[in-house]
């Protein structure tokens, strides 16, 4: 007799997948969930089976389908920055593979040892920091007023990305290892009774390697972190890129440099020039000895200015740049160099301090700043970025907008609205984070 027509197979299959998510079955036979009798003192032990474990069928005890999955792109790794605490910049993908929709209510990472919870998120924070793959739906800051705020809704077979930053007082606070709990429910059709479901899983071990010591890549003076980690949303943080047939976040900890006057501004006079800037043609220090495994040059500055120039072709993001190898796998890009500025090649070995070229507008870049952050290759794309603490500057307080690349020279006037640290002064071994406005001293 012939089998069952494929379609017709597949359609009892995601029936049968269906059910056991929405019924939490284990994922042998129905049987499977009666627990194991407890032998009496009078009644012999079962025998082991012949594997020795204690169960049959080949599937350990409480193995169930699973209503949504999840991972992580890259091992978190540690970074204390510039409000003394230390953070865990992350990404989480989160996959629903069922055949129905599925709502998300609840999302916490856990030291995995210990099961204390880091981070939780939930109502508005689901959606500030839960978003497509795709990137966030409407425009750009808007929010779409018919959307449930408690929770996010997956649709079959759609992944999303969890932008996480668990932060914690110390070092000796940061875990071994993560989990994620996350607590929803399946969307059963026909107005029935919605599936809850409370899952545990991706297991992700921290990394163990201690966050590069740098100094500033630029002279002395005062400076503004643009694009910065880590809760943030920034192009930068939030920039999931797919690349080479993977999803990477290349520039999860870069940061770009703007210089400021004692008025904070940006810029004084015509915003269309590039000399009203007080960034433009600054030096571009070396953060860290090493040697220049890239090198280029000759490439234009933003013709549009103070508007968005045209998306560069891909080898051309970062325009005239200089990436410097300082160790195995850890190499330093500095970028939006201006056009015949760069003053280092390929093999040179440069020191500490040493200046390789002039901040401009080159590649993907509106107002002249320098792009910086540690690669993990010697290339951009692809790559992953790591964090890095500068050996130290003053912290001055914080821009309380965003204000960015795109639009800084589109402001009626280049000050900054400013806010005083509550504390500042002297930071040391610590990453700026987003949005921060820094001195830095005793480089030049």
């Amino acid at each position: 007799m012939e089998g069952r027509p494929r379609s017709s197979r597949r359609r009892r299959s995601v029936r049968l997948i269906t059910a056991a998510i929405a019924l939490g079955v284990s994922a042998g036979c129905a049987s499977a969930q009666a627990e194991t009798p407890t032998p009496s003192p009078s009644t012999p032990e079962a025998p082991a089976t012949p594997s020795g474990l204690a169960h049959d069928g080949g599937i350990a005890p409480g193995t169930k389908f699973s209503p949504v999955v999840a991972a992580t792109l890259a091992a978190p790794a540690a970074v204390k920055a510039s409000d003394s605490k230390v953070h865990l910049a992350y990404e989480l993908l989160i996959t629903n593979p069922a055949p129905l929709p599925v709502k998300i209510e609840r999302l916490q990472a856990r030291d995995a040892t210990a099961k204390t919870v880091l981070l939780t998120k939930s109502g508005a924070a689901l959606q500030r920091d839960i978003t497509p793959v795709s990137g966030p739906r409407g425009a750009e800051g808007t929010t779409n007023p018919s959307v449930d705020r408690r929770s996010i809704t997956l649709a079959p077979s759609e992944t999303w990305i969890a932008w996480m930053d668990v932060s914690v007082a110390s070092q000796a606070d940061v875990p071994a290892r993560l989990d994620h709990r996350i607590v929803g429910a399946l969307i059963r059709p026909n107005k029935a009774p919605a599936a809850p479901f409370d899952v545990v899983g991706a297991d992700v071990e921290i990394s163990t390697q201690p966050a590069q010591v740098l100094s500033a890549p630029v002279r002395g003076g005062i400076w503004y972190m643009s694009e910065g980690c880590c809760r943030d949303d920034t192009h930068h943080r939030r920039g999931l890129v797919p690349i080479n047939g993977q999803l990477m976040v290349a520039q999860r900890f870069a940061i770009d440099f703007y210089k400021l006057d004692d008025q904070h501004r940006t810029w004084v006079g015509n915003s269309q020039k590039l000399s009203s800037y007080w960034s433009y043609r600054q030096p571009i220090i070396a953060a860290a000895a090493g040697t220049v495994v890239h090198a280029r040059d000759g490439l234009p500055n933003n013709p549009a200015l103070p508007k968005p120039p045209q998306i560069p072709p891909i080898d051309e993001t970062v325009g005239n740049h200089v990436i410097v190898e300082i160790g195995p796998n850890t190499y330093v890009l500095y970028a939006h160099m201006d056009p015949g500025s760069v003053k280092v090649r390929v093999g040179q070995h440069v020191e500490k301090g040493q200046e390789l070229g002039l901040i401009g507008t080159s590649g993907n870049s509106t107002t002249p700043h320098v792009h910086f952050q540690l690669l993990s290759t010697p290339t951009f794309f692809p790559s992953d970025s790591a964090p890095y603490v500068f050996d130290q500057f003053d912290l001055l307080g914080r821009v309380p907008v965003r204000l960015w690349d795109d639009n800084l020279g589109l402001q009626p006037s280049g000050k900054l609205p400013f806010g005083a640290a509550a504390t500042p002064g002297p930071h040391h071994d610590e990453l700026p984070l987003d949005r921060t406005v820094v001195r830095f001293t005793g480089t030049g």
